[in-house]
């Protein structure tokens, strides 16, 4: 598997991760609590933690292709959320292979 990581400042984490949730909830297996989401995509999965801080996001699939995927859909969706915090683009940061 393939791993991918983002983070983002935010005072509002815990909201947009409920929001991502709910929203995926309506067409994939998700689970979440106010601090911690896993959302299981046909091309992979995003677990999201939400603190204080902000947003951390850990996407990982099984090819570069999915992976890319996974990350799209998330970002795409949270830009579309955040949009009152002017939230652009997110800096993915690529990881050795996870278990």
């Amino acid at each position: 598997m393939l791993q991918a990581t983002a983070e983002w400042h935010t005072e509002h984490g815990g909201k947009y991760l409920v929001q991502l949730c709910k929203h995926f909830a309506h067409k994939i297996d998700v689970s979440y609590s106010e601090t911690h989401g896993e959302c299981r995509f046909t091309c992979g999965t995003a677990i999201l933690d939400a603190d204080d801080g902000g947003l951390r996001i850990v996407a990982t699939a099984a090819d570069e292709e999915r992976l890319t995927e996974t990350e799209s859909v998330i970002e795409r969706h949270l830009v579309r959320f955040a949009f009152r915090e002017n939230l652009e683009v997110l800096q993915w940061q690529k990881g050795d292979r996870a278990a």
